[in-house]
């Protein structure tokens, strides 16, 4: 973990931003989100095509279980180097193969005749889909200079749902005039842009001391985080810097139908024009964090996120104005992709490049639980509580985050020395 550097210049900013470093990052997250909704929504589509009962359909939903125990196998990644390519190169290459692989072996099920068939090949691709995660995000925290995690995290996170929008979107779309099948094999096509990606790209130099056994990748990853000091404050601060953000989200498309919005008036404002401002806040939160560090980002734009989360209790009192809608959204949403750039780059600088796959992806499924148990009580309180006294109460609930980021400041816990980038030869790109 690192404390603010000193701030950039524009000429290097540039640099940063232009550089094949930052191309290769946005290729990763691209075909890191490609494969999530096909054992999603459009699986979903097929299957309800293809007359399957509902109950069935909703079992599927197991078949993301990978991507939320993805820590278990990841020490395997820091352990191990592959023959070919490189610690990381190598096993992307390996499990995006197998990837592709398991999307044709999905293609060729038959959601009717065979949904045992269909659950098996929906459980590889999303196993190797995780793995790929796993790999990319060490790759990500490896190849970059800590006071670039911000705009690779931005980066990554865009392409990833750049991936989303072609498989889902693209996928729903083209199943209306192509075979379900087809829709899969050439989706299975479009991650050869991983494989060309991976190739081309430079391998993260290996750091010393990388686990030579086992063990020491199960077990020294957690040694090594809970050595430092403040250990347990830092693991609070990632459970609360973006809770009242979550459990806002949690119940948007809920207040937007009881405010009065239609559902076409939601699908533009929100989702359309939506996507693009959480995209734009990403690459602005990124620059930004080049410029200014990533401790006082996360000040910025934790306080921002509050502010935009407050402005949802100024929509419940107009009502449904399609302008105040769409000036909440892009507040809101320009303010979500700040946060997360920031949010992202602090976990990826609390990693050890030792055990970059096995502690990211710990930290990382570690992020995840605010929303699923954060947002577990948010309808109940949005009907007891009405809507404008909801949303201002998810503001509030940036301050406990925000109160333990001032607290690990007044003690120094995030003054360290920047670490040295372990990618020396990979820097001109």
């Amino acid at each position: 973990m690192t404390g603010d550097p000193e701030p950039r210049s524009a000429r290097t900013i540039a640099r940063s931003v232009f550089s094949g470093r930052m191309l290769v990052v946005a290729l990763m997250g691209f075909v890191s989100g490609l494969p999530l909704l096909l054992t999603g929504s459009v699986l979903q589509a097929w299957m309800k095509d293809a007359g399957v009962d509902l109950a069935t359909i909703g079992l599927f939903a197991l078949a993301g279980i990978p991507y939320t125990l993805k820590f278990v196998w990841a020490p395997l990644f820091d352990r191990y180097v592959p023959i070919a390519l490189g610690r990381r190169r190598g096993w992307l290459l390996l499990v995006q193969l197998a990837l592709i692989g398991a999307l044709v072996l999905l293609a060729q099920s038959d959601p009717a005749g065979a949904p045992l068939g269909v659950a098996i090949a929906a459980l590889l691709v999303t196993f190797f889909s995780a793995s790929q995660d796993i790999v990319v995000d060490a790759y990500r925290r490896e190849v970059l200079a800590d006071d670039e995690q911000g705009l690779g995290a931005a980066l990554a996170v865009n392409g990833y749902r750049l991936g989303m929008l072609l498989a889902s979107g693209g996928g729903l779309i083209l199943a209306d005039h192509w075979a379900f099948p087809a829709v899969y094999l050439l989706m299975a096509g479009c991650m050869l842009v991983g494989v060309a990606t991976t190739l081309l790209a430079p391998e993260p130099g290996a750091p010393a001391g990388h686990p030579r056994s086992l063990r020491e990748a199960v077990i020294d990853p957690f040694v090594d985080y809970f050595q430092r000091p403040d250990a347990v404050a830092i693991l609070l601060f990632i459970l609360l810097y973006k809770i009242g953000d979550a459990m806002a989200a949690h119940m948007t498309t809920p207040f937007y139908l009881d405010v009065g919005f239609t559902k076409t008036e939601i699908g533009a404002v929100v989702k359309l024009f939506g996507f693009w401002a959480t995209v734009a806040g990403g690459l602005v939160g990124g620059v930004v964090i080049l410029r200014l560090g990533i401790v006082r980002a996360l000040w910025g734009f934790g306080i921002l996120q509050a502010l935009s989360t407050a402005a949802f209790v100024a929509l419940a009192v107009v009502g449904p104005e399609l302008g105040a809608l769409t000036a909440v959204i892009a507040f809101e949403n320009l303010s979500s992709g700040l946060g997360t750039s920031a949010y992202v780059a602090f976990m990826a600088t609390l990693t050890n490049r030792r055990f970059t796959a096995t502690q990211y992806a710990l930290l990382s499924s570690l992020m995840g639980i605010p929303r699923v148990l954060a947002a577990a009580p948010t309808g109940w309180l949005a009907a007891e509580l009405g809507w404008a006294v909801f949303f201002l109460g998810c503001a509030l609930a940036a301050i406990p985050g925000l109160w333990v980021l001032a607290w690990l400041q007044r003690r120094g816990t995030l003054q360290r020395p920047a670490e040295v980038p372990a990618c020396s030869p990979c820097r001109p790109w």
